[in-house]
């Protein structure tokens, strides 16, 4: 059983998502995106590392194939950088199947554009993200740009369907912690690690296991913080 961090974005979920509790099991279609370009860049504990091959996942037929990497414990995730099967072919330097790679990112759920796998999971911990937002230049008609770094953490429950805000501090989505079976991560040898937990013999789920809901939801809000 691995931990991963999760951001639902408020537009992916206000436009066909559907709410969910601690507790809940799920299943979303995740995408690696590049930290730097969700709102503005400057996380911190939220990043994943990923680890392991890259493939092809048969889609629609007019979609074509979906590019993903099969983490070494089992998460399969959508690279952002070939989300769909790409027409002319990919240039020098991309990533094709067969290549083995090693990124940090931060994980998304992806319900728009090309079909792409589910990964179905717990849901352990949920902390709605408020974001600071800074005004465009005097006379710009330019929407109001993301501060980086500039947000907060607030634990909840249940992730709302609808998320509130102004123009210079609004609710931008939720960071949820995910428990996802077969698999491990960089996040769930932390806990360990901060549990004193053995990591040699220690199976994926150790962290986790015997501890009443609301204490571990708490626990792992430690692991989820701005800076």
């Amino acid at each position: 059983m691995g931990l991963w961090h999760v951001f639902y974005a408020d537009w992916q979920m206000e436009c066909c998502g559907t709410p969910f509790s601690l507790g809940d099991e799920v299943s979303w279609p995740l995408l690696l995106s590049d930290a730097d370009e969700v709102l503005g860049g400057g996380w911190h504990d939220q990043l994943t590392k990923i680890v392991g091959p890259v493939e092809d996942v048969p889609g629609e037929e007019e979609e074509g194939a979906s590019r993903v990497v099969r983490e070494d414990t089992g998460l399969v995730v959508a690279l952002q950088e070939h989300p769909v099967h790409l027409v002319p072919p990919e240039g020098p330097g991309a990533v094709r199947p067969g290549d083995r790679i090693r990124s940090v990112g931060l994980l998304t759920v992806q319900t728009h554009g090309a079909e792409l796998p589910e990964v179905r999971g717990r849901v352990r911990a949920i902390q709605v993200l408020t974001q600071g937002f800074a005004e465009p230049e005097s006379g710009s008609e330019a929407a109001w740009e993301p501060v980086p770094g500039e947000r907060w953490l607030r634990s909840v429950d249940r992730c709302p369907k609808w998320f509130t805000g102004d123009r210079s501090r609004s609710e931008a989505g939720a960071v949820v912690t995910l428990e996802v079976p077969g698999t491990d991560s960089w996040l769930s040898y932390a806990v360990r690690e901060a549990s004193g937990i053995p990591h040699e013999g220690a199976n994926p789920g150790a962290e986790t296991e015997g501890v009443p809901p609301d204490a571990l939801a708490a626990l792992l809000e430690t692991f989820s913080r701005v800076r």
